[in-house]
């Protein structure tokens, strides 16, 4: 098994956390996301995952690539990287891979996270995965024959015609063959928007009688923009409420830590009410605060604060009072009320 993890974009609606990083290596309780859509694609799939192959932009820097190929490393495969020099569509990104493109293969996009708790059946054509959502007008969404396969792919439908969004997760067992379609809509220059859109080599690929089926997810989190990473960082820790995610070298001084939290190595919290649904990085300190549904990343230091709803970047120092805040790497914000 092979996965393409395409990731090129900056993530801009995540700004200023993405200013100097991608938003797939924004940690959300404790690990960046690329990582976890990582591990739990190794871990639906079961088997030997052999390559991971990330397309990034050119500009990432050698630290990412390091990092990038670390992630593949832990799950015991060789990491590879690609590069999109411009965003021309989902189906160039994939195809800036195409060496990987052999085989079976999952392409996932490195938007969002999900609770998939199945496996993965490699003997289909292909699987699609989705979810429900209330208000399909926003998503691309397919359509099932009664046996269960998909017929149709519609995007940002104007009237119903199915409530099964496509979250940008995909099961190919013939990589070989969605490299050709790729490259047909290149070769041909077939756009839909201006940009080569996946869903274009999906339809010509089931025209020509390749079955998708759907496989459902049990919950789809979004990580665009602050409010939704610190909602998604709050639904993580809730999924492994039970398992102690403090960090052993943490030093709790008169302070209270309510679970679920995640805190990392290092980290010192003195005189605080901590939780629930906090994640806090490594190297921080937090002194005479309140910090509840928050994301801290590390080598911060936060005083006489109470925060809710927020997210501190790396290298942040904050001090001040009550506040739903957002602030970027490398900032000092200090409140003297």
């Amino acid at each position: 098994m092979k996965i393409i993890i395409p990731m090129a974009g900056r993530g801009s609606r995540l700004r200023p956390h993405t200013l100097t990083v991608p938003k797939p290596l924004v940690p959300v309780a404790g690990k960046p996301i690329v990582q976890r859509i990582v591990e739990d694609l190794a871990a639906a799939y079961g088997g030997k995952v052999e390559e991971i192959a990330f397309i990034i932009a050119p500009d990432f820097g050698e630290e990412v690539e390091t990092h990038l190929k670390e992630v593949a490393a832990n799950v015991g495969a060789t990491g590879k990287i690609s590069y999109q020099t411009e965003p021309l569509g989902t189906a160039h990104a994939i195809l800036c891979a195409k060496e990987s493109l052999s085989g079976n293969c999952i392409i996932a996009f490195a938007d969002t996270l999900f609770d998939m708790k199945f496996k993965l059946d490699t003997e289909k054509d292909g699987v699609i995965w989705v979810q429900r959502v209330k208000d399909p007008s926003a998503f691309g969404v397919v359509q099932l024959h009664e046996e269960g396969y998909i017929t149709n792919f519609v995007e940002k439908p104007k009237e119903f015609v199915s409530d099964m969004a496509i979250i940008g997760i995909y099961y190919f067992r013939d990589g070989e063959y969605l490299r050709s379609e790729l490259q047909y809509l290149l070769d041909n220059d077939i756009k839909e928007k201006g940009e080569y859109q996946l869903t274009n080599a999906l339809d010509n690929m089931r025209e020509k009688g390749t079955r998708f089926y759907p496989g459902e997810i049990e919950e789809w989190l979004d990580c665009g923009n602050k409010n939704a990473v610190v909602y998604s960082n709050q639904r993580i820790l809730e999924l492994n409420k039970g398992t102690n995610l403090v960090d052993k070298s943490v030093q709790v001084i008169n302070s209270t830590i309510i679970q679920p939290c995640y805190i990392g190595a290092n980290t010192v919290i003195e005189n605080a009410i901590i939780g629930p649904h906090v994640s806090i990085g490594h190297n921080t300190s937090v002194h005479n605060s309140v910090i509840r549904n928050s994301v801290i990343q590390n080598n911060t230091v936060v005083r006489d604060a109470t925060l809710e709803n927020s997210m501190l970047g790396n290298r942040v120092d904050y001090s001040g009072k009550m506040s739903e805040i957002s602030i970027g790497d490398y900032s000092v914000v200090k409140d003297e009320r």
